[in-house]
């Protein structure tokens, strides 16, 4: 499986020369790595909007079975709803990489460890995301009931099974909270990529970010100015 952001180093720059008068300086330009596909970014937002419905679909329907309301029925199903639409819209986003995904290359200076992690907590996420509603469902076949999914009514496909449909719904409960630590720790690293750091990193998934913090600041992300009073080779002077 491909990391969203490719091991391709192409987007590695390379010294230009500048030069003013009788002086030379070597400044560094890096070309700006291009932007994921846009089939990729619009599953990869669908995505995680669906998670956080996931979420607070399944907060508010231990609410509401707490306090015994009508609408913890509703809660649920759109719960199951939204997380087969996850398992749906995973199966998509990986077909979709492997046949034809444009991936940017890796940051210039990440290091081998790192882009490691970066793997490997991304192949967890789609792990996860693939069997946690697997697990959900299979919680709720062994409760041995009928059950709403989008607008229709399942009939009863299973004997109820207590022991089984404890275990799928605990393997759930865990998947649940490691997916929300995986998404958050995600989430976190790439606003820290953006704002504290400064690169191109967020901006690969979200290309309008990136295009708002060049007109900013009249440089793009990986292109080093020169020094003061140095003109890189071939620029014209007024």
């Amino acid at each position: 499986m491909r990391n969203e952001l490719s091991t391709d180093q192409s987007g590695e720059g390379e010294p230009a020369p500048a030069r003013h008068g009788a002086l030379a300086c070597t400044t560094f330009v890096e070309t700006r790595r291009r932007s994921f596909d846009g089939v990729t970014i619009f599953l990869h937002w669908a995505t995680a909007l669906f998670v956080i419905g996931m979420f607070a679909t399944a907060w508010l329907h231990a609410l509401a079975e707490a306090q015994e309301s009508a609408s913890a029925a509703v809660l649920i199903q759109i719960h199951r709803s939204l997380g087969a639409t996850i398992w749906v819209a995973t199966v998509l986003r990986l077909a979709w990489r492997l046949t034809h995904a444009t991936l940017p290359p890796f940051p210039a200076g990440m290091t081998r460890a790192h882009r490691a992690i970066v793997q490997g907590s991304e192949c967890v996420l789609y792990a996860l995301l693939l069997v946690q509603p697997a697990t959900g469902l299979g919680a709720t076949l062994f409760n041995g009931r009928s059950f709403a999914l989008f607008l229709w009514r399942i009939p009863q496909l299973l004997p109820q099974d207590k022991a089984i449909s404890t275990a799928f719904h605990s393997a759930h409960e865990i998947g649940a909270w490691t997916l929300g630590v995986l998404a958050a720790g995600h989430a976190a690293i790439a606003l820290f990529h953006h704002f504290v750091i400064g690169d191109d990193t967020l901006a690969r998934m979200a290309p309008a970010i990136g295009a708002g913090r060049r007109d900013e600041g009249g440089e793009s992300w990986g292109i080093k100015k020169s020094a003061p009073g140095i003109k890189p080779a071939g620029s014209k002077s007024f």
